[in-house]
């Protein structure tokens, strides 16, 4: 899965070598996806008002769905603190 997102997120941006995306699954047995993208990449990703980000999301829950597990997507922003994302 990470490879997926890796690939969609590689083509919108103008740092393909800082994409970076890690798996951290949850007590409850959800997959949780955390992207981390270059400076100034963040709004590429994001898109205008979030539609790119949903869109990501989407295809990360139906892609999760079709093997039989629970996901989901968050984009870490780099300006903030480690544990904040941003809520699209």
């Amino acid at each position: 899965m990470e490879e997926f997102i890796s690939f969609i997120v590689k083509h919108l941006v103008d740092n393909p070598d800082a994409v970076r995306v890690e798996c951290v699954e949850k007590e409850t047995g959800r997959h949780l996806y955390r992207l981390k993208v270059g400076d100034g990449d963040l709004g590429q990703v994001i898109g205008k008002e979030g539609k790119t980000a949903k869109s990501i999301r989407t295809l990360v829950i139906a892609a999760a769905a079709r093997k039989g597990m629970r996901a989901g997507f968050e984009i870490v922003d780099p300006a903030r603190p480690s544990e904040d994302t941003v809520a699209v």
